[in-house]
């Protein structure tokens, strides 16, 4: 069994095409999608057009949530945009997504954040030095009541493997959309990967055991880069021409 897993696509119509080419070389058995599908100043109706079509599995993240409640008060930039330029079918789209997702064979949970929480990392801590990587009792504690051999996240961008006591597999794929940003919840931290290659994973279940690529793909950032500073971020440009949060 072989999946691809994507996260935190983000409207990037550029890096899901680059990234959708990879995985089909790979030739996988299954590809998942773990939520914050849309939102940010790039390309949302097209990518929701292009994902619709696919069918993948997926979940929503909370930008799923903050897009749609945008219909009922104006919202932060990423999901006002995305919400602005989307269709009433793409919002229902959105809309009939579940939370989270449990597929029996051949064991997989995927969550946005930690399960039961889209706003909450589930590998990373963050404090008010910023975020690093969690201690393994907070990871613990997240994955408890989770039975399957392979958990999968996003939410935090930030490509990582962490395997729990028992051996149970946790992947978090990074994102395909954006490689770095800032953010205040629960304190002001950025979070970077150094480079703008779109990030997604393969895990294939061999010889008894998950083995975990994570893959980084080339793809014209450049444009997203320009997109978003037409769409009036140049914050989004930065991050998406550099993978990086910092000037």
């Amino acid at each position: 069994m072989k999946v691809a897993v994507v996260s935190d696509i983000h409207g990037n119509i550029w890096a899901l095409e680059a990234v959708i080419a990879d995985i089909a070389r790979r030739q996988v058995d299954l590809v998942i999608n773990a939520g914050d599908i849309l939102s940010g100043p790039l390309e949302p109706a097209a990518t929701a057009e292009r994902l619709m079509a696919l069918k993948w599995p997926t979940i929503r993240g909370n930008h799923e949530r903050q897009l749609l409640a945008c219909a009922e008060a104006p919202g932060g930039l990423s999901d006002q945009f995305a919400f602005e330029h989307t269709t009433a079918a793409q919002q229902d789209w959105l809309r009939a997504l579940p939370i989270d997702l449990s597929l029996s064979e051949p064991g997989i949970y995927v969550c946005h954040g930690a399960p039961g929480d889209d706003l909450t990392y589930f590998l990373e801590e963050v404090g008010l030095g910023g975020a690093h990587a969690a201690c393994d009792e907070s990871v613990e504690l997240r994955a408890a009541g989770i039975r399957a051999g392979l958990i999968l996240c996003g939410h935090s961008h930030k490509p990582r493997v962490r395997a729990l006591c028992d051996g149970r597999l946790i992947v978090n794929p990074g994102s395909v959309g954006l490689q770095a940003y800032d953010d205040d919840h629960p304190h002001h931290h950025v979070i970077e990967n150094g480079s703008p290659h779109a990030r997604y994973a393969i895990c294939e279940w061999r010889d008894g055991q998950w083995q975990v690529d994570l893959c980084a793909v080339a793809y014209d950032h450049r444009s997203a880069a320009a997109a978003a500073r037409a769409h009036g971020s140049d914050s989004w440009g930065r991050w998406l021409e550099t993978g990086r949060a910092r000037h």
